[in-house]
Parts: C-alpha cells; sequence; structure tokens
C-alpha cells in the first residue's frame, strides 16, 4: 500500500472562517503563506522551525518557502471547537487533501464507506487490465506470508502445503487468460479476467477528501484489524501536518 503525491490546503481559509461567528479576526495570531526568502539574511529555516516545530512548510522554490503557522490563539479556538462536535468543527471540512493511494481492492470496498465529501478517479481495470503482465506485483504483498501451511500436516507433501502454490497457480492463471485475450481479442477472456481477479489485486485511486473526513476514519479505524488500516493509513495520517493538534486531537 502506498500513499504518493499527498497536497494539503486550506488552511488560511479555514481558520478565517473560523472566526467569522463572533467577528473575532483581529484576535488572529496565524500566519499563512508567509513568504520566506532563503537568501534574506534576517530569515534562518532552522530557527523558524526551533520557534515553530509544526510549521506546514509548503509550495518550496529555488530561493524560498511558503509556511503555514498556526498561533496559539487561533488553535486554542479551533480545539474548543473540535471538541464541541462535528455541528460546531465546520472549519475541519475547508483544509483539503488530495492523495494518489495506491491499495488492494479489499481496502477499497472498506474506503467506499465514505462517501461524504470524498472523491476518488480511480485506474481503469475497463481499459488497462490487459495490457501489462500479471505478476506477484500487482497483488498487496505487505504481510504476506507465502510459506502459511495449508496441509492438515504441514510433512505431507501433497501439493497444498503452504500458500506459495496457490500464488503461482493464480498468477499462471490469469496471466495465460490475459494472452489469450490479446491473441483472440475475444470478450469472453476479458470477462473471465475480471471475473477471477482476486481482491489483493492493486489499484490506484486519487483522492480529494477534507481534514474531518480524515478525522473520522482515523478513530474509526486506528484499531482495524486489516493492517492496511491501522498501520499503513495510520501512519499516513499521522505524516499530515498539524494532525495531531487537530485530526488527532481527543478533547485532552
Amino acid at each position: 500500500m502506498k500513499f504518493d503525491n499527498t497536497e494539503v490546503w486550506g488552511f488560511e481559509h479555514a481558520f478565517r472562517g473560523l472566526r467569522n461567528p463572533k467577528n473575532s479576526w483581529n484576535r488572529s495570531d496565524s500566519k499563512f503563506n508567509d513568504y520566506y526568502d532563503e537568501e534574506r539574511a534576517d530569515v534562518d529555516f532552522d530557527e523558524l522551525l526551533k520557534v515553530y516545530p509544526n510549521a506546514y512548510i509548503h509550495h518550496c522554490n529555488i530561493n524560498g518557502y511558503y509556511a503555514d503557522i498556526i498561533g496559539e490563539a487561533d488553535l486554542k479556538l479551533a480545539q474548543t471547537l473540535i471538541k464541541a462536535g462535528n455541528e460546531h468543527r465546520k472549519f475541519m471540512r475547508q483544509i483539503f487533501v488530495s492523495v494518489d493511494i495506491t491499495a488492494p481492492l479489499y481496502w477499497w470496498k472498506e474506503f467506499d464507506t465514505y462517501k461524504v465529501g470524498t472523491v476518488a478517479n480511480s485506474t481503469s481495470t475497463m481499459h488497462k487490465l490487459a495490457t501489462t503482465p500479471i505478476t506477484l506485483d500487482c497483488f498487496e504483498i505487505d504481510d504476506y506470508d507465502r510459506n502459511l501451511s495449508l496441509a492438515d500436516n504441514p510433512k505431507d507433501d501433497d501439493g497444498l502445503d503452504n500458500i506459495s502454490t496457490f500464488e503461482e497457480d493464480i498468477i499462471y492463471v490469469l496471466e495465460n487468460i490475459r494472452q489469450k485475450y490479446l491473441e483472440t481479442k475475444d470478450k469472453r477472456y476479458w470477462k473471465e479476467l475480471v471475473r477471477w481477479l482476486p481482491e489483493s489485486w492493486l489499484q490506484k485511486r486519487t483522492i480529494t477528501m477534507n481534514y474531518e473526513n480524515i478525522r473520522n476514519m482515523y478513530f474509526q479505524r486506528r484499531n482495524h484489524k486489516l493492517t492496511e488500516w491501522s498501520k499503513s493509513f495510520i501512519k499516513w495520517v499521522e505524516s499530515l501536518p498539524y494532525t495531531e493538534e487537530l485530526i488527532m486531537y481527543d478533547g485532552k
């Protein structure tokens, strides 16, 4: 499972709107899209991170970088609203994340539970399934134990001694169906390829969601028995800017 091309945006307008209910914009102490030119003698990147260790550095260019820095007063108000409930923390829905996720079909089935506020654009099995060879790399194998025994007596040599036997068979069958489809262009072979494709097949989707979506997923899935949730997804969430202060904040 992989997470690539993560982009986060929206802190500025989300925190501006967060102060709208009480017209308290003058009390905001955050800095957004603050530009720091590395050639300026009065700016030191390391010193900036010492003062603001959680600063979100983004849109770097050859001469400098931009930083989103949430101030203490704004963060206190944000966490008060988070603690008050989802009807009060509307600003979380205005912080957006885009990411390319490559995951097995069995994981995508569960992710599809989260339809509200998320958008996905996936690679196509309809158009591209038969274009490349089918190998073990096409499947989710992060925690795969190919030596897991299938035999009643692991010492018996009955042809079903471990899962790797099935692995070799299914890849052989799928690749041969693919080759037959390419040779004949007979759509019956393509249909059988789709029909027998295992749920461990990897698919990439470009996902857009917001911090509220991700917060819900984090608390609902962090102890899930699928390691794609409890390890891979949670690790990615923990890498997002201000995730501990906003997404993971539990009111304490």
